[in-house]
């Protein structure tokens, strides 16, 4: 990664320290799911201790599931080996304010042994590695996560009371694209990208969605790293802001039988002078040259063989994709969100579409939900298209028309199906080592077991007089 300011340099974190601005920092790094955890410091103590030595968390917490229980089949971690700790280390390049909490500053630890050596089945680290790959060929990734949430009337607390039903949208109907729709929640919408803002993210724009009260706040693209930092940031703390807003927000794949929550993904690669090596020779958008667009006319070799690595690899690094039992119900024929294994230019209906033209030229993957977590989704983009590269893959013809109802393979429809993909992948095991594999689909496991175990709210009504 190229050398960067951050948000708030370690000189101003003093200087807003001393004059009682900043009382408060939290360090924190993403989980497994996604989800930042962490602790929160003294400034001064931060600055006089934390700063240079980093501190400690307890290393179940990348081993524990979504209820954060201790659960059994992790390497790492275990009742066995003690429930030892593992270091945090303050990454400086992501210091930041964080306005929606008064007084508060921010940044994100990677995680290492005792030792020194890092966690390599932490997320960051999964992404840092294969980011490090993709340096060696002289590539840096461009990433741009497009979250889509469920808005509520309802507070979280009273979300929890209500058992998750029967909650008010703040939406009645498809506000999709509606300036009046997103009026009726600007207020919560206009807190949400003026304080991300705040903390050093770019916004871009805000729109309506589909389902009843679902919306999207988009963001401006950076390197691969920093991108998915501030996914998890702005998880985090739109969530924080919508409960000081005495509403809830939801990012699950799949709150209800209507249109589900999505995570686009996009992607484009970067040469060291910071030029996208994506384009290549051909008239992009000219009718006398459709044919050669469908046999990938238009794109670099490197773009077509990246896109390739992104097909043959779909299937199997799902999990990183769609990591929930929820995850695959978005996966529903006219749903906006993909089935087939496929590729098309500026086709929604394929799980690979390819959008832009020369600097702007790029491929999103669809699958993944609002449930992902960015840094391991990523590193599944990445991985793949090096395996792509170094395989050189040829890029089969695009889907010029309905993917939904064409002949290609099926992207999986249950995690149990993707994390037998996962666990059995020579792709994956080569790029991300035995270690990972195993640390994922033992996290895929421990769901699938609490799923199979619980009685359902479907099988109650279906069950309790009827059968």
């Amino acid at each position: 990664m190229a050398d960067r300011t951050p948000p708030l340099t370690v000189e101003e974190l003093r200087a807003l320290v001393a004059s009682g601005e900043i009382d408060t920092v939290v360090l924190a790094f993403p989980d497994m799911q996604g989800r930042l955890q962490g602790k929160r410091f003294a400034a001064r103590f931060f600055l006089d201790d934390v700063l240079e030595h980093g501190t400690e968390g307890c290393n179940y917490l990348l081993a524990v599931d979504a209820e954060m229980n201790t659960v059994d089949g992790y390497a790492m971690s275990s009742w066995e080996t003690g429930y030892g700790d593992f270091a945090m280390v303050p990454d400086l390049t992501t210091l930041r304010r964080v306005p929606w909490n008064d007084g508060t500053a921010m940044l994100i630890a990677d995680l290492a042994w005792n030792d020194g050596s890092p966690v390599v089945a932490a997320p960051r680290q999964i992404l840092r590695r294969q980011l490090d790959r993709l340096a060696e060929l002289g590539y840096t990734a461009q990433v741009g996560t497009e979250l889509e949430f469920i808005v509520f009337k309802d507070s979280y607390e009273q979300a929890w009371d209500a058992d998750y039903k029967g909650l008010t949208p703040v939406n009645q109907y498809n506000v999709d694209y509606s300036v009046l729709g997103t009026g009726r929640v600007e207020p919560l919408l206009r807190r949400i990208r003026n304080e991300m803002a705040g903390a050093g993210l770019t916004v871009e724009s805000a729109k309506g969605e589909c389902n009843p009260g679902q919306h999207e706040i988009a963001f401006r693209y950076d390197e691969a790293l920093v991108t998915c930092d501030q996914h998890a940031i702005y998880k985090t703390g739109s969530k924080e802001i919508a409960a000081q807003e005495g509403l809830s927000l939801t990012f699950m794949a799949k709150y209800n039988e209507r249109e589900g929550n999505s995570c686009h993904i996009h992607l484009s690669l970067a040469d060291a002078d910071g030029t996208n090596v994506m384009p290549g020779d051909g008239g992009w958008g000219s009718p006398l040259l459709e044919r050669s667009r469908e046999l990938g006319g238009g794109m670099s070799p490197v773009m077509r063989h990246f896109l390739a690595g992104q097909l043959a690899a779909l299937r199997d690094f799902s999990l990183l994709y769609a990591p929930n039992i929820n995850s695959y119900k978005r996966f529903q024929p006219g749903s906006f969100a993909p089935t087939a294994v496929a590729w098309g230019y500026d086709n929604r209906t394929c799980a690979l579409r390819v959008v832009g033209h020369g600097r702007s030229m790029r491929f999103e993957n669809r699958l993944p939900g609002g449930d992902v977590n960015p840094h391991l989704a990523v590193a599944g983009l990445v991985a793949a298209g090096l395996y792509g590269i170094e395989q050189q893959l040829e890029l089969p013809e695009a889907c010029p028309g309905n993917a939904y109802t064409a002949d290609f393979e099926h992207v999986p429809t249950t995690l149990r199906e993707a994390a037998e993909l996962w666990e059995n992948s020579p792709i994956a095991k080569a790029a991300f080592g035995d270690e990972v594999v195993a640390h994922y689909r033992n996290m895929a496991r421990v769901e699938l077991d609490a799923f199979d175990a619980a009685v359902t709210d479907w099988e109650l009504r279906r069950s309790f007089e009827r059968m």
